[in-house]
Order: C-alpha cells, then sequence, then structure tokens
C-alpha cells in the first residue's frame, strides 16, 4: 500500500515537472507526461530498482491499472457531455457518417499492406495476423484528443465533430475487432464460432448502453436530493465510480458471454445525464477541475507501460512503420472522403483526420484479447505495442498543430499575458522581500 501511494505520487510529480521541462518545445501536457512515463518506466529509472522511486518491473506497472481504469470512466463520461441532444442536431449524422467511414477505410487500408507483406514474407506475418491488425486499426485515443481539447480550450465547428467520432470509435472498432479476431481464431483452430464473432459483441454494445442510461438517469434523479453543488459534485464522482466497477462485471449464459465495455457505458452515462439534469454544465466543469491529477497519473502510467524492447526487433520495426503509415492513410483519407460527402466545411476536410491517429488504451485492450492466438497473438502484441509508442508521443502534438491551423486554438490575449506577466512579478517580488528585510 504505501509504494502504490509513493508510485502515484511520483508519477504525478514527474508528469508536472516534465510538462516544465518540455514547456520550451511548446509540447501538449499529454506529451510531457507519456515522456515522464517512459523515463520512469522499467526501461530507464526503474532500472536502477529502487521501488518507489520509479516503476521497476511491468507488474509494479499493472499494479496501477485501477487507476487507469477509474481515468478511462471519467474520460468517456466527460465525452458523453458532447452528445447533447442540441448538438447532436447539428452534426450528428456527419459524426455518425465520418466515425463509420474513417475507421473501416482504416481497416482496409491495414488489411490490404499486411495482407500483402504476408504474401511477400512467405508467412512470417500470417493472414489471422494481419486481419487482426486492421481490426486494430480502428481505435483510436479519446483521452488524448480530450487532454489536448482541454489544455488549450479549443473551440469550434471541428471540435464539435472530433469529440463525438472519437467516442463513437469505440462501437465501431468493438464490432470490427470482434468480427475480424473471430475469422482470424477460425483460420488458426480450423473452427467456425458465430456466437462469439457476431452475438457477443452486439450484445455488449447493447448492454454497455443500456447499463450506461440507467445509470445515467438515476444520477439524474438523486442530483435532486441536494441543493449544494459540492454535494452534486461528490454524487456525479460516486457514479462514475460506481458506474465503472458495474462495467467490469460479465456473466455467462450458455454460449453468450454478457460483458460490457467501460468506455461506452460511462459515455452513456454522461449522455444521459447532461441531456437530462438542468445543472450538467457547471457538474461537469467542476468535475473536470477534480480529475486533472488523475488524469496525469493516466499518462504517466500509460507511457511507462510502453515497452521499448520492441525497437529491438527488425521484423516488427518495419511491419510497424508499414501499420503506421497505412492506418494514418486510411484515417485521413476516410475522414476526409466522408467529410466532403456530408458537406463539412474544407477547414473539417483538411484536418479531421490529422486529430483522429493518436491510439492507445482500447487498441491496447484489443492486443491482449489477441493473444489467445498464442505465438501469433505476441507479434499482434508487439506491433501494436510499437504503433501506441510512436502515435502517443507524436499525436497529440499533430491534434494541436491541426487545432490551431483549423482557428480553433486560439493565441493567448494580450489581458492574459499581462495578468500572467503581473503575477510572475508579484511571485518575484514576494520571494526577494525577505532576503532584502534580511540584508537591512
Amino acid at each position: 500500500m504505501v509504494y502504490t501511494l509513493l508510485s502515484i505520487s511520483v508519477a504525478i510529480l514527474a508528469g508536472l515537472l516534465m510538462t516544465r521541462v518540455l514547456k520550451p518545445l511548446k509540447l501538449p501536457s499529454v506529451t510531457a507526461y507519456l515522456v515522464a512515463g517512459v523515463l520512469i518506466g522499467p526501461y530507464c529509472l526503474g532500472r536502477v530498482n529502487i521501488t518507489g522511486l520509479g516503476f521497476t518491473t511491468m507488474e509494479s506497472v499493472e499494479d496501477l491499472s485501477l487507476v487507469s481504469d477509474v481515468a478511462l470512466g471519467f474520460i468517456a463520461f466527460a465525452i458523453g457531455n458532447e452528445f447533447r441532444l442540441s448538438q447532436l442536431k447539428k452534426t450528428g449524422k456527419q459524426a455518425t457518417v465520418i466515425g463509420i467511414v474513417q475507421a473501416l477505410t482504416a481497416t482496409l487500408f491495414v488489411d490490404a499492406a499486411l495482407l500483402a507483406v504476408s504474401a511477400a514474407t512467405n508467412g512470417k506475418l500470417t493472414p489471422a495476423q494481419a486481419i487482426t491488425l486492421g481490426a486494430i486499426a480502428t481505435a483510436t485515443a479519446p483521452a488524448a484528443t480530450l487532454m489536448v481539447v482541454r489544455q488549450y480550450k479549443a473551440k469550434g465547428p471541428l471540435v464539435d465533430l472530433l469529440l463525438p467520432i472519437v467516442a463513437l470509435d469505440d462501437a465501431v472498432g468493438l464490432v470490427v475487432f470482434a468480427v475480424s479476431f473471430g475469422i482470424a481464431r477460425a483460420m488458426v483452430s480450423g473452427t467456425f464460432d458465430f456466437v462469439s464473432i457476431f452475438v457477443n459483441p452486439i450484445l455488449e454494445i447493447i448492454c454497455s448502453l443500456a447499463l450506461g442510461a440507467v445509470m445515467g438517469w438515476l444520477l439524474t434523479q438523486l442530483e435532486k436530493l441536494f441543493n449544494s453543488n459540492t454535494n452534486r459534485l461528490n454524487m456525479s464522482i460516486a457514479f462514475v465510480f460506481l458506474t465503472t466497477a458495474l462495467s467490469m462485471l460479465e456473466f455467462e449464459a450458455g454460449p453468450v458471454t454478457i460483458g460490457f465495455s467501460s468506455l461506452l457505458v460511462c459515455m452513456m452515462l454522461g449522455t444521459v445525464f447532461c441531456n437530462l439534469c438542468p445543472l450538467s454544465d457547471e457538474i461537469m466543469s467542476k468535475t473536470d477541475s477534480w480529475t486533472n491529477p488523475l488524469f496525469a497519473a493516466f499518462f504517466v502510467i500509460s507511457g511507462a507501460e510502453l515497452e521499448l524492447s520492441v525497437f529491438g526487433d527488425g521484423l516488427i520495426v518495419l511491419i510497424g512503420v508499414i501499420y503506421i503509415i497505412t492506418r494514418s492513410a486510411g484515417k485521413y483519407l476516410g475522414a476526409y472522403l466522408s467529410a466532403k460527402g456530408t458537406h463539412c466545411s474544407d477547414t473539417i476536410c483538411k484536418y479531421l483526420g490529422i486529430t483522429l491517429l493518436p491510439q492507445a488504451g482500447v487498441a491496447l485492450g484489443m492486443c491482449v484479447t489477441a493473444q489467445q492466438l498464442g505465438e501469433q497473438g505476441t507479434l499482434i502484441r508487439n506491433i501494436t505495442l510499437f504503433a501506441i509508442l510512436i502515435y502517443e508521443l507524436v499525436g497529440p502534438l499533430l491534434t494541436k498543430m491541426s487545432l490551431k491551423a483549423a482557428g480553433e486554438i486560439q493565441p493567448m490575449s494580450e489581458e492574459v499575458k499581462n495578468r500572467r506577466q503581473t503575477n510572475l512579478e508579484i511571485a518575484k517580488n514576494t520571494k526577494n522581500a525577505p532576503r532584502e528585510r534580511h540584508e537591512k
């Protein structure tokens, strides 16, 4: 317990300090947190083998998985706030079409490229591995995207469309991965399982949305019992914890497995709550302030999970580079064409695809499932880890640059600059005052 608390505090401190170190480079805080995680992870500071100072083993990183689960719950809850009916009337159709098309296009691009690699390498990459990696290509990283939007207070049509699409990716990815992985497993084992390929993923989506809707309605009713915004905030936080816990449950009903996606459940919780509760705007903004340290810890832990050892295998690097190039092309082209087809502005068509490149948690969960393929699953996991390492370090920066180029990150106003300068001068004078009195 002592070492767990020490590890969490070190993770948050390391992340915050790294934002100061990388400030001259004007990198997003997400990137700084990830770099901090790599530095205190098992491949850097962890090698010193001082428990608590860094993560000495991957097992010590996995011990903090609860922090990541809770953080993802709050991230999904916050994204649910983007599905207000008033907003969906404007962008709902566009977000749905673009979300599906860009995900499927990325899958098709990666499938085609890796199946060609499979044929060229005489089976070093099998067709089963190729189509599984193609399915993993659908997933994006809602956490990184949301953090960049929040840090720079990005606002505009592109952000309004981006966040619902990132959330929709989870549902699309679940279906595509279940079907592709079911086919891959049939290739390996020689048996076809209709239930695991089609029934289970559809049930998971339906059950996740239903559970989230029930919890959102219940939260709205319980909020009416309190007049204090502090108590309402506490109730909201408690419900995200409760909903995240419930989403981890799994039931067996004969051959059918009834499970939940924590991202979908908590996203639906936020969606129902923000549409039913008249005070949701204020409560959501207070929740955002409360969760900042939690998100910092989450991204540092995510950085520590990145396995640098994947760079030691030339085959993984080669396939990983092909995966990154084709997935990026698929995401960009799919977003561009579908945005054009749904009559989005030229700015959205040009920059939306770039903001969809980050990839992390959902893809990691998919590659863990892919390990059921045995030795073939290990290669899938390593290639995915290589891609996540690149995407997580570069993706947030590209997202920031795209939002800035689209005019949705505004430069700091003169008023804010003057206020910050005044605060710095006050702090400097306060620091020097005791020294001057001592000299007198």
